[in-house]
Parts: structure tokens; C-alpha cells; sequence
């Protein structure tokens, strides 16, 4: 179930005034009912992946907390880790490791050594893991709720949670819909308790739940949807177009892939708000950041802060010298890259980005070595966004396109002509309707806290009539959400 889907805009509303009418113990039962049936619509057979992975972590998280022996502790807490991330390698990383492998054997002449997964399984097990083309299909938002199960035993085992003895609470911190298949991912601190807790209707956090959720659908079906239209078209084949084109799709899909992914965090968020519950910010204007680490401080904020504490601190973070610092990173960063898609130009996109990180710590080091100040005016800061937006947009082609696609586009790019032209599916006021949209976007997400209370109601009112108006009107396409691959 999409949440572009009329399907979900009734499931919500049905869920939501039912949950209102229902004491504690009714409410946690309909969320976790709901919770199965939304997660179900994808794929039925899946609940099962999910339901196994919640009972391995159940229990290690009381056995864990029950036990005195260090040893027995880590052992368990390893116990629970292993069982999830055997799990997302299997689905995830298989057929990667399988074409990577056979690959470099068929450069030495040799035959394949890993085989496909139909070869090794009962066939009737194999129709509902794997595609029709034989590849291993993965459970829709098993990335994001296996990292969300693993925080919840690691901050066990570190004694920062207490273990959770209510099993349909617990299995409800796993699966709770708004967040179930693409986060934020949040910590069982946050969540836990909240689920615990009775929220009396509050209209106040009603009308910002859905004024949140109004503006992720436009974000998402307006602005994202919209722009793919020319991303898809420039990059398909990419050889067909010249620099000029190819640029702009690659400043298009920056934003593409932002209200795309955001404007679901913001439909989660304003979902669980709604009914009371706090989910963590994910996105705060990314696109205002003034370098790189600003930027991860601003992008995909549950998974970033994820990465930092649970592999980078653990790896020694920056307490054993510089050089052991930037490893670090660009392991964290190498490993997000893998994270978020099984090809090698994902893993480019994330050595890249810790590149990046690397050579902005060695320059705040020798400005602060020299004692140089850099100025902080408008005009430097406006600089400094523009160069932040470029090396991030310049990345994105590794996260969008294969390598030998990446190499074409930057080439195409490189050669770019004053004589190129835009060429487009769109006509000129549709192009000029897309950087509207895009400016649009950047003056309400850094003025938007600015805005009286009044105006406020007007944008609550216009984001769901403009949204839905352009999606009956067939003005933009219906594409799942990005992140949903991951």
C-alpha cells in the first residue's frame, strides 16, 4: 500500500478515528492489527521474515538484560545481529555477491562458483522469494526496520533501554505503519514508551499532522513525481542527449530524489503525529547546508545518527588519532553507499561523499592551524551553498545510474557547449513550471516557521487541492518512492 494510494488516505482515515475511540490496550492491538495488514498489501508472505526476525529480538533483548555474564551478554546481542543481518544479506546482497563473484571468475576463464538462488532452494520456495528473472526479491523496507530491531538489542545491551516484556508492544515498535517500510529509524528510547502511553486528542497536533502530511504529498506526487518525468527521460539513454540536458536532470533529480524521500518522512511524521506519537525529524533543509558534514548533519537524519553510533563510535570514532578518524569515515560512508543499493556505483557514491568529508576536515585543520578566518557574510554564505549543492548533486549520478551510465553523463557534461540546448518531454512553461516548483519549495521550507498562524491555514488548505487537482488532472505520474528499494 502506497501512501499515494486512495487506498491509504482511506486506511488512515479508518485506523485514525477508530484508534481515537479505544482505550490504551485497544489502541496498541488496532496499530499492531493495522501495522500487519499495511505491511501484508505488499507482499503476504514477508510477514513471516518480519515476524521471525521480532521473536529472535524479543527474547535476546530479556535474556540480555536477565543475564550477569558479560560473555553470555555479547554472546546473545552477537546472537540477535547475526540472525538480522543475515537476514538483509541473504535478501538484499545475494544476487550482488553472486554477479560480483561470477564476474571476476569469467575474467580468468573460469566457471561460475556461486549459483543462482533457484538452483539451491525447492522451487516452490523459490516463487515467492525470487523475481521472474530468477534475482532474490527483496521485502519491501527490510533496510530500515532490521536497523530499527538492531537498535533496539545494542541500546539493551548497552543498559540504555530496559527490555521490553509486552510482545505486542515490541512487535509494534518493529512494525508501526507509518515508519514500517522506509523509517525515520528510530531508537526503542523514543518509541517505546510512547506506545505505552494513552494521547488524548489534541486538534492542535491534529491540524500539524496533516498540514505535514499535506505537504509530503505535495513534495512527493507535485514537485518529485513531476521532475522524474524529465530525470527518466535525460538519463534513458543518456548517450542520446548533450551536457546542457544532462546537467539539468541532474540538478532536477537532486530535488527528485529530496521530495521523494522526505515527503514520505513527512507523511509518517504528520501520520503519527496525529495520533499523538513524536517520530524524529529526518530532513531539515538539506539543501541550505554550507558544506558537507552540515549536510549530513541535515540528510536523512535517523540513518546518519545511526551509522555514528552504532559502527563509527564503535570503530573508535576520532579517539584514536586522525588517521584511524578518517578511516572511520570512509568506512561508515562506504558501508552507507552498500546500505542503500547492491551496485558497485553506490559504494562509489558513498567513498565519494566520505572524500568529501575527509577533505573538509583537512581544511577546517589548516585554517584553524593558520589562524584564518573565513568571512561570514551573506555573499560567502550563498557561495558556500551553491559548491555544498554542487558536490552533492555531482555524487547523486553514481546514486542514480550504473557506472558505465556515470561515466557517459559526466563525460556528456564535461563537453558541455554554450550551442547545447535543453531538450525536453516538456514544453517551455512545463520547465519553467518545474523551477518554480523547485523555488517554491526552498522559500517555504527556510520561511515557513516565519509564517503567521493565518497563512498557515491557507497553505493547510491549498497543498491537498493542488496535490490532488494535478493527480486527477494527470499532470504528474505515479512512481513508488525511491527509498522503497532500500
Amino acid at each position: 500500500m502506497l501512501f499515494t494510494d486512495i487506498q491509504f488516505i482511506i486506511f488512515f482515515i479508518v485506523v485514525t478515528l477508530a484508534y481515537f475511540s479505544l482505550s490504551w490496550r485497544g489502541r496498541w492491538m488496532l496499530l499492531l492489527a493495522a501495522s500487519c495488514y499495511f505491511y501484508m498489501v505488499f507482499k503476504p508472505i514477508f510477514i513471516l521474515i518480519l515476524f521471525g526476525t521480532i521473536v529472535i529480538d524479543y527474547y535476546a533483548g530479556i535474556w540480555i538484560e536477565q543475564s550477569n555474564d558479560k560473555k553470555q551478554k555479547k554472546l546473545l546481542l552477537i546472537i540477535s545481529l547475526i540472525s538480522n543481518i543475515g537476514i538483509l544479506a541473504f535478501f538484499k546482497y545475494y544476487d550482488f555477491l553472486q554477479d560480483s563473484i561470477n564476474s571476476v571468475l569469467a575474467s580468468f576463464d573460469l566457471r561460475p562458483a556461486v549459483p543462482a538462488l533457484t538452483r539451491l532452494i525447492p522451487s516452490r520456495i523459490a516463487e515467492w522469494m525470487t523475481t521472474g528473472e530468477g534475482k532474490v526479491l527483496l521485502p519491501i523496507g527490510l533496510s530500515f526496520h532490521t536497523f530499527q530491531a538492531m537498535s533496539y538489542t545494542i541500546e539493551v545491551y548497552r543498559g540504555n533501554q530496559t527490555a521490553e516484556r509486552n510482545f505486542g508492544i515490541y512487535a509494534l515498535y518493529v512494525m508501526f505503519y507509518p515508519q514500517l517500510v522506509a523509517g525515520p529509524i528510530e531508537r526503542p528510547q523514543n518509541m517505546l514508551f510512547q506506545f505505552h502511553s494513552y494521547f488524548k486528542y489534541d486538534f492542535e497536533l491534529v491540524k500539524s499532522g496533516l498540514m505535514q502530511m499535506a505537504f509530503g504529498f505535495f513534495k512527493k506526487m507535485v514537485i518529485a513525481d513531476r521532475l522524474s518525468v524529465f530525470v527518466d527521460y535525460a538519463y534513458n539513454p543518456a548517450s542520446d542527449h548533450n551536457g546542457l540536458t544532462l546537467l539539468t536532470a541532474t540538478a532536477f533529480y537532486s530535488f527528485q530524489i529530496y521530495c521523494d524521500f522526505s515527503g514520505y518522512s513527512d507523511i509518517a511524521i504528520g501520520a503519527a503525529r496525529v495520533m499523538g506519537f513524536t517520530l524524529m525529524d529526518n530532513f531539515r533543509s538539506p539543501y541550505e547546508s554550507r558544506s558537507i558534514p552540515e549536510f549530513w548533519g541535515r540528510w536523512h537524519i535517523s540513518l546518519s545518527t545511526w551509522f555514528r553510533d552504532y559502527l563509527y563510535i564503535p570503530l573508535g570514532g576520532n579517539r584514536k588519532g586522525e588517521f584511524m578518524k578518517y578511516r572511520n569515515q570512509m568506512i561508515v560512508f562506504m558501508v552507507s553507499g552498500l546500505w542503500h543499493g547492491t551496485s558497485w556505483s553506490f559504494v562509489i557514491w558513498g567513498a565519494l561523499h566520505g572524500f568529501y568529508q575527509i577533505t573538509a576536515s583537512l581544511r577546517d585543520k589548516y585554517l584553524k592551524q593558520a589562524n584564518i578566518k573565513m568571512p561570514d557574510n551573506f555573499f560567502f554564505r550563498i557561495i558556500n551553498v551553491l559548491i555544498t549543492f554542487a558536490l552533492v548533486t555531482l555524487a547523486w549520478i553514481f546514486f542514480r545510474n550504473s557506472l558505465s551510465r556515470s561515466m557517459v553523463i559526466f563525460r556528456k557534461i564535461g563537453d558541455l557547449s554554450l550551442s547545447d540546448q535543453i531538450l525536453s518531454p516538456f514544453n517551455h512553461v512545463e520547465m519553467w513550471f518545474c523551477v518554480f516548483l523547485i523555488g517554491f519549495l526552498l522559500w517555504k521550507e527556510h520561511y515557513f516557521e516565519k509564517i503567521p498562524t493565518a497563512s498557515t491555514t491557507v497553505f493547510f488548505i491549498l497543498f491537498p487541492i493542488i496535490t490532488f487537482l494535478t493527480y486527477f488532472l494527470g499532470v504528474i505520474t505515479e512512481n513508488q518512492f525511491i527509498y522503497f528499494q532500500f
